[in-house]
């Protein structure tokens, strides 16, 4: 089974930025950990980053042609402006998608409130810091292996 693992604009800088809302780990720990509980349930992961929506749009696209079978994404900022990449969720259907957010978007300042890329998503995970990854893996997994039987 493979993943791709997608992470927009400043997710790069968690463990720097607004430790009180991110928490202290930082990115690249973030990716070290999806890579071992990805390992430990025999999934391929391809974990990338970007803070350019087009770049975004691409990899999501990407994940069609290579035969990815899932995608987890946490879009930053680009969650409550992006019609692009909810638009590029849309044309890859096939592939589930489960969106994530380090922080619950729903406690927090009102235009957060509102995500766009959770439309073509199986499933949302949000405040649950950097376990939210693994959480989104499950719930992929789950789905995967349903849809195969």
């Amino acid at each position: 089974m493979k993943i791709l693992v997608l992470n927009g604009p400043n997710i790069n800088m968690i463990g720097i930025r607004e430790k009180g809302i991110y928490g202290t780990m930082n990115y690249d720990s973030i990716v070290e950990m999806i890579q071992k509980e990805a390992q430990k349930r025999n999934v391929e992961v391809d974990v990338r980053q970007s803070n350019h929506e087009g770049t975004l749009v691409d990899w999501i696209q990407e994940a069609y042609f290579k035969k990815m079978d899932g995608i987890i994404i946490n879009p930053g900022a680009y969650t409550h402006t992006s019609i692009a990449i909810l638009d590029a969720l849309k044309a890859v259907a096939p592939i589930p998608a489960v969106e994530i957010h380090l922080s619950d978007i729903l406690e927090r300042e009102a235009f957060r409130h509102l995500s766009y890329p959770s439309l073509a998503c199986i499933a949302q995970v949000k405040g649950k810091g950097p376990q939210g990854y693994l959480e989104a893996m499950d719930i992929l997994i789950e789905y995967i292996k349903k849809a195969e039987n």
